[in-house]
């Protein structure tokens, strides 16, 4: 055997701190100081005779030989994962850890989530909630629920679209009534209530409503998820754009009218991303494959 692969751990160190870009997090990932991080990438420098990191601000940015490297090893150790799971696979049994942004999760996914439950009772599930990109192949997360378009995903992963559908005005029953809605163009007096990321402002449904906002003052204010929205709303607070998956069972119970039936596109995409290669792939599969007939078994009411 190659006497350099007796460095297997400062490759470990190595492929982390590449990987992140940044000894602090590779420490963190490591579960080590950041010293010690420091220390392993040092050694691995002398014993290979070349500098694999420079310095540029906080930043640790690769050399020419740290890319080359990097390459190799990363591919390397993926192999040697792919070859650890087929070996380790678990049964169906057991945890599975889900990643889902906070107001999908408490409007859509926990109030079905006891049929899967009920179909498959050995596979407890664990709902964390955020809208950050979490790793996947190196951390807790089993599936995670993401929402928007054009998603970068980490090479190896799979990304399944679950969702696909419009943004809509939804308003309580009490404003519906007081203003007598008869024409989308009410709507600019009303109190306008969207969702901070960006991807749907009312700007943009009015526009494709055809609907001119140059000469209005409008009232408007943002919110940090789809809940505290509709929350808002259904306390006759103005309108707020959402779409049917998040407002469904509110209006079905009474507590929310959509106005006018314009649904604004592209609106708001649910995708699946997983590892196909998990240990816990049965599970994965099992709770993927449920949230798919679950969604078409909606389409076809």
């Amino acid at each position: 055997m190659d006497n350099r692969l007796r460095h297997l751990s400062g490759l470990r160190y190595f492929e982390v701190a590449a990987r992140l870009s940044n000894y602090s997090k590779a420490a963190e990932e490591l579960f080590v100081t950041q010293a010690a991080v420091s220390q392993k990438i040092r050694q691995l420098e002398e014993q290979v005779g070349c500098k694999l990191f420079i310095r540029k601000g906080r930043a640790m940015t690769l050399t020419h030989e740290g890319h080359t490297l990097f390459r190799h090893v990363s591919d390397g150790f993926q192999e040697v994962l792919l070859g650890l799971n087929k070996i380790q696979s678990e049964p169906i049994q057991g945890l599975l850890v889900v990643r889902s942004p906070p107001s999908f999760a408490s409007r859509w996914l926990l109030p079905r989530l006891w049929k899967f439950s009920v179909k498959h009772p050995e596979i407890p599930i664990k709902i964390l909630t955020g809208c950050d990109t979490p790793n996947l192949k190196h951390g807790e997360i089993d599936v995670a629920i993401r929402q928007g378009e054009d998603l970068c995903v980490e090479e190896g992963l799979t990304l399944e679209m679950l969702i696909n559908e419009p943004v809509y005005p939804f308003c309580s029953p009490e404003l519906s009534n007081s203003l007598n809605f008869t024409s989308p163009e009410q709507l600019l007096k009303c109190w306008l209530i969207q969702f901070d990321s960006g991807c749907f402002p009312w700007e943009e449904w009015f526009r494709q409503a055809n609907i001119s906002t140059q000469s209005s003052t409008i009232q408007w204010m943002e919110v940090g998820t789809f809940d505290m929205g509709l929350t808002t709303v259904m306390a006759g607070h103005g309108v707020c754009l959402a779409t049917d998956s998040l407002a469904g069972d509110f209006i079905e119970r009474g507590l929310l009218v959509k106005p006018f039936n314009i649904g604004m596109t592209p609106g708001v995409q649910v995708n699946l991303c997983f590892d196909p290669s998990s240990p816990r792939k049965e599970r994965i599969v099992a709770f993927t494959e449920w949230l798919h007939e679950e969604v078409s078994d909606i389409s076809k009411i």
